[in-house]
């Protein structure tokens, strides 16, 4: 005797609820497709490229909470070039004397007369230095921090004078530069400038390195070239030096900073 089968019993292996059609399994609620898919989702945010930083034209500038250290040295150097233009010249040029790192000065007080040198722009607020300054000091301050900035301007600064200053005692001890020598004008930053230039071109990309490095280098040959202050012009590549030797450190600083972050 044939027997027959009833759908119920034909369908018994396929499991149906409220709200579905027979035949067709149900789809994994939205919690369900969270809870399986956890590990997945995390793999596929770390496999996403990170969204490049955008340009932002004020970067260019400093700023009190971005760049504290070249904003708050940008005001005094400010300040300075001020009461250098409205002051009355007698006035300025005795402070300019008493903060001039020349022989004389260091051989008495080394530590406070480069500190006062820092102090002063030489050719004041529109000097190509003081642009300098603004741009290359708030670059480096925003992939370094102020602290290792300063190291870099700090170090520049004193190195380069002391390696320009020194052999100018020796010279008026030996003989061959008159005494007059040891009471020399010389005061600025363009040596923490150019130390700072030099830091900042080995955190650059290569093409951008070497055209800071070239177009700035150039511009201190040119007026070694010149032959107007050789001293201070030595100083000044003396200065790029010091800073292009600070790369492996700094590069292993950022490098420390940017893993951390």
């Amino acid at each position: 005797m044939n027997q027959s089968v009833r759908p119920a019993e034909a369908t018994s292996d396929v499991m149906t609820t409220p709200g579905t059609l027979n035949g067709i399994p149900r789809q994994p609620s939205h919690k369900q497709r969270e809870g399986r898919g956890d590990e997945g989702g995390s793999c596929a945010s770390e496999a996403r490229p990170r969204p490049r930083p955008r340009f932002r034209p004020w970067h260019l500038v400093p700023s009190p909470k971005g760049t504290p250290f070249t904003f708050g040295y940008a005001l005094v150097l400010a300040a300075t070039s001020v009461l250098t233009e409205y002051a009355d010249p007698g006035l300025v040029s005795t402070l300019l004397e008493g903060s001039s790192t020349d022989v004389a000065h260091l051989a008495h007080s080394p530590v406070l007369v480069l500190i006062a040198s820092a102090l002063w722009i030489a050719g004041g607020i529109t000097s190509p230095y003081a642009i300098v300054f603004l741009l290359v000091l708030t670059a480096l301050e925003r992939r370094i921090g102020g602290l290792r900035t300063a190291g870099v301007f700090l170090l520049g600064h004193v190195v380069a004078t002391l390696a320009t200053e020194v052999p100018v005692g020796f010279s008026v001890l030996a003989g061959h530069l008159p005494d007059s020598s040891l009471h020399r004008l010389d005061y600025g930053i363009s040596f923490g400038v150019a130390a700072s230039v030099g830091a900042l071109a080995g955190l650059l990309t290569p093409w951008l390195r070497w055209a800071v490095l070239g177009g700035f280098g150039w511009m201190l040959v040119d007026d070694l070239i010149a032959f107007t202050d050789p001293m201070t012009n030595w100083g000044h590549l003396l200065a790029l030096l010091i800073g292009v030797c600070t790369w492996p450190l700094l590069r292993r600083r950022r490098g420390a900073r940017s893993a951390s972050a």
